[in-house]
């Protein structure tokens, strides 16, 4: 899909859901007829990043009250200190109805399969679960606090039907460990997604919570999860006799096969950051051996490297996300370089200090490369990066010769 396209779609979809959304307060039936069916639809991953995990709604659809809605807990609006509230995992997200096939067809314009589960459901469940959503449409109980592993618009809905079928519901994968972390599994839509710079930020931001290893149920924080999850579930009736939770699965919308567009070679933040390691690493060599450290470029690099580590360590300190905690990424993005660098670089620098300082951020620099839980090989070669620029700092002799490497 282009970008203009891309717009065009989600213009589409921004007024299809707008026109026919329900508004706060709008009148809904207060309960079932015997006819009705309650589904779990899951949509796709899109092309924005706020799309490549997919999305999961409920649909309830009672023919004989003309009713055929989809809930889904993934609303957010673009209010006073958007951008703020985003960044301090402040930002409130909601639940809205919204008519189905205006839903259906925004996701069709966007290009993302939706697949409809149909549940089994007693007609007490499909009015508890019913209830359950209307009490939640309340506008003193439609908002939460989104988090992105544990509490998003897949495991709202995955916890609604667990409420209300009670014990009666049975998921045989629920305790079952998947060998994958948050992390890992987060990754793999990311990958899908081809968006690499996306796929580094959001692994240097995120810290140790990210990296337990989740459950058949924590998994479920992915739409796909949810759906798959749900497929191999089983309710318990009053007879006693166990059915399948979900009693047909079909697929509305089937997305087609297009060209994505891939970053250019050059452009992959590995080939990035490798090209920084050779440039650096020649420089700091050639350098070196006319008798030059070069402290500009120590400023330079370590100055960067300790702005973005007071970014990472407002997000761990300074947000309510759950998941930019205890983040060993810190150990080699130390925030304290920004100003330290400029105590051990300055005109009246000492020896000491600078030993102090670059033998300090060497050993740091070493424990986050064997703790960093970053894919692929930027947490490795940028730290090396930096260690060389360490290294060239605690060798005040030039070697072959006796003549003190010159700080420029």
């Amino acid at each position: 899909m282009t970008k203009s396209a891309s717009w065009l779609a989600r213009i589409a979809l921004v007024l299809a859901l707008t026109v026919f959304g329900l508004r706060p307060g709008a009148s809904i039936a207060q309960t079932l007829s015997p006819a009705a069916r309650i589904s779990l639809l899951t949509v796709g991953p899109g092309e924005d990043l706020y799309s490549v995990f997919g999305h999961t709604a409920i649909r309830i659809n009672d023919p004989a009250q003309n009713m055929d809605l989809t809930f889904g807990w993934g609303g957010f609006r673009y209010e006073d200190n958007f951008y703020v509230k985003f960044l301090r995992g402040t930002l409130p997200y909601y639940i809205d109805a919204y008519e189905m096939y205006p839903f259906l067809y925004a996701y069709q314009v966007e290009n993302r399969t939706v697949r409809e589960q149909v549940l089994n459901l007693t007609p007490a469940q499909k009015e508890q679960l019913f209830a359950v959503i209307q009490t939640n449409m309340r506008p003193e109980n439609r908002t939460y606090q989104y988090k992105f592993f544990y509490d998003n618009c897949a495991t709202r809905p995955r916890d609604k039907i667990a409420e209300a079928c009670g014990d009666s519901l049975t998921i045989p994968t629920r305790l079952k460990m998947t060998g994958k972390s948050y992390r890992d599994w987060m990754n793999l839509y990311l990958d899908k997604s081809a968006k690499p710079w996306a796929k580094l930020g959001m692994n240097l931001a995120i810290g140790q919570p990210a990296d337990e290893q989740t459950d058949g149920w924590h998994a479920m924080y992915l739409p796909d999860q949810v759906h798959d999850q749900l497929a191999r579930a089983t309710l318990k009736q009053t007879n006693g006799q166990v059915v399948p939770l979900v009693a047909s699965d079909q697929t509305l919308y089937n997305a087609q096969q297009t060209f994505r567009q891939q970053l250019p070679f050059v452009f992959d933040p590995h080939v990035v950051f490798a090209l920084l390691a050779i440039v650096v690493t020649v420089f700091t060599i050639r350098r070196y051996q006319i008798g030059r450290v070069d402290r500009w470029l120590d400023r330079l690099l370590f100055a960067v490297v300790g702005f973005l580590g007071w970014f990472l360590f407002l997000l761990w300190v300074a947000t309510d996300h759950g998941v930019t905690a205890w983040n060993p990424t810190l150990l080699y993005l130390m925030p304290l370089h920004l100003p330290l660098i400029y105590w051990a670089t300055g005109r009246n620098t000492t020896a000491r200090r600078r030993t102090v300082y670059f033998g300090s951020a060497a050993v740091l620099i070493l424990l986050g490369m064997f703790l960093s839980k970053v894919p692929g090989g930027v947490d490795v070669l940028f730290p090396l990066t930096l260690l060389v620029r360490c290294i060239v700092n605690l060798q005040p002799v030039r070697r072959g010769q006796q003549m003190p490497a010159r700080v420029a």
